[in-house]
């Protein structure tokens, strides 16, 4: 009877991730529209000032997309131990490359 709980859990994790990687693509498509912005900007000689806080806007982006896919990463470590295609050495170097 425990069998089932598990195939729902799991069917649950993999929900969850898919749930979770979609928010990634978003994070990331709104940051690549965020760059499209800052380009345009730069090429039609904006004031450097407003170039500049649309470009740590798309920075800011990109690094809670990081952290959202390192964050995921984790999770699957955490949920399933056996899953060796990634270790809490090589996450813990990752995280710390965002920083």
């Amino acid at each position: 009877m425990n069998e089932p709980a598990t195939s729902e859990s799991a069917a649950d994790r993999e929900a969850e991730l898919i749930a979770q990687q979609r928010k990634i693509v978003n994070r990331l498509r709104r940051a690549q529209g965020q760059l499209s912005a800052v380009v345009n900007a730069v090429e039609s000689g904006v004031d450097c000032r407003d170039i500049v806080i649309q470009l740590a806007a798309v920075s800011k982006a990109l690094d809670r997309a990081g952290y959202a896919i390192v964050a995921s990463a984790m999770r699957t470590c955490i949920a399933d131990p056996q899953d060796e295609s990634m270790t809490p050495d090589e996450l813990e170097k990752l995280f710390l490359t965002l920083a």
